[in-house]
């Protein structure tokens, strides 16, 4: 029985797996000095995969997805999730 344990568990975490997809919203766009930069977002409770999908050619990828973390992060602390959000039951 010792030795199905790890099966068994490594099947129960392949189960519960999250797929960012699953909480993608509608992309949003934040205007910055050196132009547009269009964000994924993603449910409130979910910031940390907020990511940039398109920025102005002479911006960083790393300066792009951190104005989009900080725009998830803004969405958060007033309250309100990104245009298609619903929030996910975490729960198991």
């Amino acid at each position: 029985m010792n030795k199905f344990l790890p099966v068994l568990a490594l099947g129960l975490l392949a189960a519960c797996s999250i797929d960012p997809k699953d909480y993608e919203t509608a992309p949003v766009t934040v205007q910055t000095a050196s132009g547009p930069v269009t964000c994924q977002l993603y449910t409130r409770s979910l910031v940390t995969w907020d990511r940039s999908i398109d920025r102005p050619a002479n911006m960083t990828v790393a300066a792009a997805d951190q104005i989009c973390l900080s725009e998830g992060q803004r969405q958060k602390a007033a309250g309100t999730s990104p245009a298609g959000a619903s929030e996910p039951d975490l729960s198991l």
